[in-house]
């Protein structure tokens, strides 16, 4: 299964996700079946997932600060405590096991970022 982890500002709109999502899934041959992020952010990204007809996620803080990722925003990880929260709640969701299957992709505007990490969920 293939997760899309968002990570992603209050400022950002529906248009931004849609946009880190389509950047995200222009690298792989399959689409996600599942959209994750944290669960402070859950409500903010359920339009998307509506739309997308997809399951969502929510992450803890805990877990989220648990997974290792392959980028390092310093203000995120001030804020949260991981380098990247697209790129943990994907990984997170995805299950034990799971590998992050490129690193997180920015909107245009870098209001969102999406990560696919593949996995069997939880």
């Amino acid at each position: 299964m293939i997760v899309a982890g968002f990570g992603f500002s209050t400022r950002a709109r529906i248009d931004s996700l849609r946009d880190a999502f389509n950047a995200a899934c222009a690298a792989v041959d399959h689409p996600p079946q599942m959209l994750a992020t944290a669960a402070d952010k859950a409500a903010s990204l359920a339009p998307l997932a509506d739309e997308l007809g997809l399951p969502l996620v929510s992450v803890t803080a805990a877990d989220l600060v648990a997974q290792p990722t392959f980028t390092q925003s310093l203000r995120v990880a001030a804020e949260r405590g991981t380098g990247s929260v697209a790129e943990a709640a994907a990984l997170t969701a995805a299950g034990p096991g799971a590998r992050l299957l490129a690193p997180r992709l920015h909107a245009a505007d870098r209001l969102a970022s999406c990560a696919l990490a593949e996995g069997a969920p939880l």
